[in-house]
């Protein structure tokens, strides 16, 4: 017979033999070499293939297809019927049972499509070769049995029915033929759904919950947000891998989806799917649980940094140790790693050097730099020329040395902002009134305020002490004493204050008049301060809740150490006074006012009917 090369929709030309159709074919090797399979050894038939070639050529290109592949021309339910039976042989054959073969069969259209093509062709061009010579040797049988021929075209391609099974869990024809590539020739078909099962039930545990994904999801947005260091080939392949996830439909969120997520993962790590269960990926795992990582979040860190599973247990314990040298870790390596898997990278431990020298640099002592990185891990992939510009700002409104690190450690998050997105907050107070060394008070006092949003936060504070009748003017000096009332809970914590203070018979005027000459009582525990306080007040010192109105400072003091003994002093003594005089004074001024000497007397104990 005569050589040719048929074409069976994988992009390039085969030896085919013709005149027999065997299910199985011997000393053939299947290999992918850019996603087209192609073998090693050919068949020692074949007719000459020019004239098929051009007309095969010529004719696809004005072919269309739909989605699944196939041409215009209609599939009968009998082919696919045919098709998929001979499919669910075909993988019956290479171990898998019945009920599995034919769900894969059901689930891989694609592959099936390229089969039934491929047979297409096989008749089309058997029967032009008997009309151009009857006689011609090697003629393709047009009345051969079709599942024989789904058959034999499935074992010429030579996957063994793994492109089915990697259809079957949703990969694209494409994209199984990829992965085809790691797996060729290190898996049977069985060992790979085996493998596939084992590495699910470690990414998805049942005990693994939606919780558990959002903290995943929202710790890669964080990185993907302020990342600004180079990255090591494992980085790069990590941010490949989330920006492919990132550009699917459903974004990041896809990694709460068992299936989608695999898919995702397996095709940017194939190599996973080599990997030895019992002598690599266990040991791996018994690491990550021994170093106090929780069973049920060792999958957050394996998807979020996934080379940790090809790195050998040597490479990775040496990673572990070095987080050592981070002041205060003391092998608490888990809540580190729970928070920013990627501190392992090596990227990532040369940057903590850089970041360490640059603080350092400005007065910033290395236990507060570690304190600050332990409380937002984010900075260990900043670089230090973007830690700068924050710096520089901060000096600017005189917050440096003891100051800097206060603010840094307090809010390290501040570090990661853009120098606009800061200066939008500088000039919110400078609109109001404030000078610059007033804001950099704000800032050494309060730094989280410069890490919220004007419109959703800021803003808000402002309109909700308008409502409570504080007037535009005195708004600054209410902040100024008070500045975390800004960052304060609108829906809670400060309505609920008014609450109070109205429930025991003040007015809005009265407590607006409070909240202008004493702001801070806004933060005051309503249960712990506010109310033992007062009632001590009015039940004990038998005075009008009003007394609190002229000096609302009456919260700020301690009732134990403070209120109550100079309060027994006074009624020991059958003086009476307001409560600024009765406060106000130091220790020294009150016993020379009240007492005529010149330090506090120690004070009998309170009466019963004196006490709450």
């Amino acid at each position: 017979m005569n050589n040719m090369l048929l074409p069976i929709h994988t992009n390039c030309f085969l030896p085919l033999v013709y005149a027999a159709f065997p299910h199985k074919i011997q000393d053939v090797r299947f290999m992918v070499n850019n996603c087209a399979p192609t073998f090693t050894k050919y068949c020692q038939f074949g007719i000459h293939y020019s004239y098929y070639y051009y007309h095969h050529t010529t004719t696809r290109r004005r072919r269309s297809y739909c989605r699944s592949g196939m041409r215009d021309t209609v599939v009968s339910d009998w082919e696919l019927q045919e098709g998929r039976i001979a499919v669910s042989i075909f993988l019956q054959q290479m171990g898998v049972s019945a009920e599995e073969s034919k769900s894969i069969a059901s689930n891989s259209p694609a592959y099936l499509n390229m089969l039934v093509e491929s047979v297409r062709d096989l008749e089309h061009f058997s029967s032009s070769m008997l009309d151009a010579n009857a006689n011609a040797d090697g003629a393709f049988n047009l009345n051969f049995n079709y599942r024989d021929k789904i058959l034999h075209i499935a074992a010429l391609k030579g996957d063994n029915g793994k492109l089915a099974y990697l259809e079957s869990l949703g990969f694209t024809l494409s994209s199984s033929m990829n992965v085809a590539r790691y797996i060729s020739s290190a898996h049977t078909l069985l060992s790979l759904i085996n493998k596939v099962t084992s590495i699910k039930q470690l990414l998805f545990p049942p005990a693994h919950t939606t919780h558990h994904y959002q903290l995943l999801i929202k710790n890669i947005r964080l990185i993907m947000t302020h990342l600004s260091i180079s990255l090591d080939e494992d980085m790069q392949h990590t941010f490949s891998f989330f920006e492919k996830v990132q550009a699917r439909r459903g974004g990041l969120n896809i990694l709460a989806s068992q299936d989608a997520a695999f898919r995702c993962f397996i095709e940017s790590f194939p190599r996973i799917l080599l990997l030895s269960l019992n002598n690599h990926i266990s040991p791996t795992l018994d690491i990550l649980q021994n170093i106090g990582i929780p069973a049920d979040r060792i999958p957050n860190i394996i998807l979020a940094f996934p080379p940790i599973l090809l790195w050998n247990v040597e490479l990775l314990q040496t990673r572990v140790l070095a987080l050592n040298q981070i002041d205060g870790v003391d092998k608490d390596y888990a809540k580190l790693m729970l928070k920013y898997p990627w501190v392992l990278s090596t990227s990532i431990q040369e940057n903590y050097k850089e970041v360490l020298a640059f603080l350092h640099s400005v007065k910033v002592p290395k236990t507060w730099t570690d304190r600050a990185i332990k409380r937002q891990p984010q900075l260990l992939g900043c670089s230090t020329s973007k830690l700068k510009l924050m710096v520089d700002q901060f000096a600017e409104l005189g917050v440096q040395r003891k100051k800097l690190y206060q603010v840094i450690t307090r809010s390290p998050q501040l570090l990661l902002q853009k120098p606009e997105d800061f200066l939008q907050v500088v000039m919110f107070f400078e609109n109001m009134g404030f000078d610059k060394e007033n804001i950099g008070r704000i800032l050494a006092r309060c730094p989280e305020i410069f890490a919220t949003s004007i419109s959703k936060t800021l803003q808000s504070k402002i309109e909700f002490l308008s409502r409570i009748e504080v007037s535009k003017a005195y708004i600054p000096l209410v902040i100024r004493k008070y500045p975390e009332l800004l960052v304060s809970d609108i829906n809670k914590t400060l309505p609920q204050r008014i609450v109070y203070f109205m429930k025991v018979g003040l007015s809005e005027k009265e407590i607006a008049l409070m909240v202008r000459k004493f702001s801070p009582l806004l933060g005051y525990s309503i249960k712990e301060v506010l109310m033992p306080k007062l009632e001590f007040l009015v039940n004990s010192m038998k005075r009008p809740v009003r007394d609190v109105v002229r000096y609302p400072r009456y919260f700020s003091y301690s009732l134990e150490k403070k209120i109550k003994p100079r309060y027994r002093v006074l009624k020991g003594r059958n003086i009476e006074c307001s409560l600024k005089d009765m406060l106000a004074k130091n220790d020294e001024e009150f016993a020379a006012a009240f007492m005529g000497v010149g330090k506090m007397l120690v004070c009998p104990p309170l009466s019963s009917h004196d006490k709450l």
